[in-house]
């Protein structure tokens, strides 16, 4: 069994963008103090601002996505290579290729059938022109062309799939990482086979796992105690309610496309994303 919490960490960054906004706002002045000083304030503002983002309930987030598909006129495709994206900046910024112990940085995403599974295709898509060496779990492939041409793009570049999920000891032995793309926030009901055994599974490993939107079979509102516990947590758009009972290390928010306009409209309260960066750490 690996132990490999002790060996992940990311540092808190801060771009000379950011730096300029913050000082802009009069929050933390440059001038006087020492550099310590200074990152202690821009620590206390990104709290504060992680503080006042706003945290969606279930059907509130449906109808933020129904909006930006008939009035924004965004694609589920256009929307699904955002979010894969930010997906794999994020956990690019939280586990880098430099942290981990083993040559091959071997990760497994595990992708349900519907459109967080899609997130987790392009998610590692991207993972493997980052430098990783993703494998991909996809039991219930959706007959779609969509979902068809990202299962394509995948193969086209050699990442693997498998046929079986591993046991758990294997798991731990093969991968640094494993990231659940398995169930969105449209998920309601009880989980259903194959995928209950495949977070029972989960739910045995040691290895970091990182969650896309809802760590799978959890309440998308209020959360779960007996569920995954995941590593990091990847919330597009906006978090969910069930973000608040997230313990794990890492939060990102993904996603910025949101127009000002929906924004306002629903009161996100979105954090200014540094310089050109698609993910925010909150």
């Amino acid at each position: 069994m690996l132990n490999l919490h002790a060996l992940f960490g990311i540092g808190f960054l801060v771009t000379s963008q950011a730096t300029r906004v913050l000082t802009h706002r009069g929050t933390c002045p440059l001038v006087s103090g020492t550099n310590i000083q200074n990152k202690e304030c821009f620590l206390r503002q990104a709290s504060n601002m992680a503080q006042s983002i706003k945290y969606l309930g279930q059907e509130e987030a449906q109808h933020i996505d129904e909006e930006l598909f008939t009035e924004y006129g965004f694609s589920v495709d256009q929307l699904m290579e955002l979010a894969g994206l930010s997906c794999a900046t994020a956990i690019a910024r939280a586990y880098p290729t430099s942290s981990l112990v083993r040559a091959r940085p071997s990760l497994l995403v595990i992708c349900g059938p519907g459109n967080n599974g899609g997130d987790g295709l392009v998610c590692a898509r991207h993972l493997k022109f980052f430098g990783y060496e993703p494998t991909v779990l996809y039991p219930k492939r959706p007959n779609k062309p969509l979902f068809q041409g990202l299962t394509t793009q995948c193969e086209k570049i050699d990442i693997p799939f498998l046929t079986e999920m591993p046991e758990a000891v294997v798991i731990d032995e093969a991968y640094h990482l494993v990231i659940d793309a398995i169930f969105g926030f449209s998920f309601k009901g009880a989980v259903r086979e194959p995928f209950s055994s495949i977070l029972d599974v989960l739910k045995k490993i040691t290895v970091p796992i990182a969650s896309i939107d809802i760590p799978s079979g959890w309440d998308v509102e209020q959360g779960s105690t007996d569920g995954l516990q995941p590593d990091m947590l990847i919330s597009l758009t906006a978090p969910k309610k069930s973000a608040t009972h997230f313990q794990g290390r890492y939060h990102y928010l993904g996603g910025r496309f949101i127009p000002p306009a929906l924004e306002r409209k629903y009161q996100l309260n979105l954090p200014q994303y540094p310089s050109t960066d698609s993910v925010y750490q909150l």
